[in-house]
């Protein structure tokens, strides 16, 4: 079968919240769970989508098997096998994804690490809907080491997906909780490995057998997954990689909108756009004193920066924190699943276009305007220039995108090279803006009379930074479109 399931990430204080608040009818008496998930000592499982599992509770034991399926984010959308088993090894048979994925491998399946929860368990009816919600409060286990779980499930057991998203919503009027874009199943894993500090973007699955619809809503949740797994990072720590790569998600799912507009029609989701713009804004503000902060010598100047840095820092916290921020994740998820564009007949071909080949009307598209804008490049404004920066930026993250389209053995090596003439470029022109930004930023934070605040702007640097962007320009300009191929 095939479950359709929401997930919202919560702390514990949230849950106690919102079983407080009435949105739930009763309080039942959670059942506690104990899920074993088994993969080999190399993670074989794991590196193919699916997980392994035998869940005690209530004296019976069942055994699930769930592959990845289409979701990356937000809506979990997966084919799932269940049975119950009599004791603690799995009971593989034959019809189901293990043995083709393991082969003579299956015999090291071994036990990886512990699921221990207490499951509270509803169900609410939305509308014409049923849903049922659970609610696990728990931890994940492997040997002395353990992290909190703490998330509510919203299953649509009959009706249309929208219920999920009506009902989130109102968990969020009377408890804070996050999008969650992790399974139990990746919590384990990701305990068991080395601790991370950010996430960088993953490779997005596009197959050949895709349309551009398809290949649209792939790259937007692996986009809305990567700026999620940073939050989650970047505040306890308020590190300075984790916000750059958040940063970084938002701007490759606004590149996103861009790239597809032909898939999205004459609206082109002007309303999500403007709200993920907003959402930036503050990301931009304390990346900029990241990277000032990083240039300064220690002295006033420099304490001074990381005062305003922090005030910076709280003010992404709070905005990102915000109900408005939970929502528009909702609504992100919603529209990528149900929205309008999915089903407006105008732009019906372009939708079922193979993604293949909308990816090459898209690279050709972007690599022209990036090689009209960038001629006479060293003596362009700042603001042309700026722009210039943001298409090499679209046009690299197209090329990211579609990358796995374009991943034969003669388009291989051209790709490689492409990629790099774009970072080549993309690292020169980002270094010219930010001896753009520095002044601006310095004044803004009434910081430009400092007598250090010299030392930050480096205008020597600037001559030989444009000349190198325009080596790099002819470069970009001279590699091989190895997607006309």
């Amino acid at each position: 079968m095939e479950e359709i399931e929401l997930k919202l990430q919560m702390s514990t204080a949230s849950a106690d919240l919102l079983e407080a608040s009435g949105l739930l009818p009763d309080r039942p008496e959670p059942v506690r769970q104990r899920a074993v998930y088994f993969d080999t000592p190399d993670q074989a499982l794991a590196a193919a989508g699916i997980s392994l599992r035998i869940r005690k509770a209530k004296g019976k034991r069942i055994q699930t098997i769930k592959t990845a399926g289409a979701s990356a984010a937000g809506l979990f959308a997966r084919p799932e096998w269940e049975k119950p088993v009599e004791g603690d090894v799995p009971d593989l048979g034959d019809a189901i994804p293990v043995h083709a994925v393991l082969g003579p491998e299956v015999s090291q399946l071994a036990p990886s690490f512990t699921v221990e929860v207490a499951r509270s368990t509803w169900t609410i009816t939305e509308g014409d809907a049923t849903l049922e919600v659970v609610l696990d409060r728990g931890q994940v286990v492997i040997g002395d080491r353990q992290s909190t779980i703490c998330e509510m499930e919203i299953e649509l057991k009959l009706g249309a997906p929208d219920a999920l998203f009506a009902f989130a919503r109102r968990v969020t009027e009377v408890a804070p909780a996050r999008l969650g874009v992790l399974t139990k199943a990746e919590r384990g894993y990701l305990l068991s490995r080395e601790i991370r500090f950010a996430v960088k973007a993953e490779p997005v699955p596009l197959t050949a057998k895709m349309t551009a619809d398809d290949a649209f809503r792939q790259i937007v949740q692996s986009c809305l997954r990567q700026f999620r797994l940073n939050e989650d990072l970047l505040f306890p720590a308020r590190s300075p990689v984790a916000l750059h790569q958040a940063r970084v998600a938002l701007r490759r799912m606004r590149s996103a909108f861009s790239i597809f507009r032909p898939v999205l029609g004459v609206d082109g989701a002007r309303d999500l756009r403007d709200r993920l713009r907003d959402l930036a804004v503050d990301f931009g503000h304390a990346r900029d004193l990241d990277v000032l902060l990083a240039r300064s010598k220690p002295g006033s100047l420099q304490d001074r920066l990381r005062v305003e840095r922090e005030a910076e820092y709280d003010r992404v916290e709070r905005n990102v924190s915000s109900r408005t921020t939970h929502v528009l994740m909702l609504d992100l998820v919603e529209w990528l699943s149900e929205g309008a564009w999915s089903t407006d007949p105008d732009t019906l071909d372009v939708r079922n276009l193979p993604a293949r080949e909308f990816a090459a009307d898209a690279l050709n598209r972007f690599r022209r305007k990036v090689r009209k804008d960038g001629r006479d490049l060293q003596h362009l404004e700042d603001d042309a220039r700026h722009e210039l920066r943001k298409d090499a930026k679209k046009l690299r993250y197209a090329a990211e995108f579609f990358g796995p389209l374009f991943d034969g053995k003669r388009e291989r090596p051209s790709q490689k090279s492409f990629l790099s003439a774009l970072a080549e470029i993309q690292d020169h022109l980002g270094a010219l803006n930010d001896l753009a930004t520095a002044p601006r930023v310095l004044e803004r934070l009434a910081l430009a009379d400092d007598r250090d605040a010299s030392t930050l702007l480096a205008h020597g640097r600037k001559k030989e930074l444009l000349a190198a962007a325009a080596d790099a320009h002819a470069d970009l300009v001279d590699a091989d479109r190895y997607w006309r191929r």
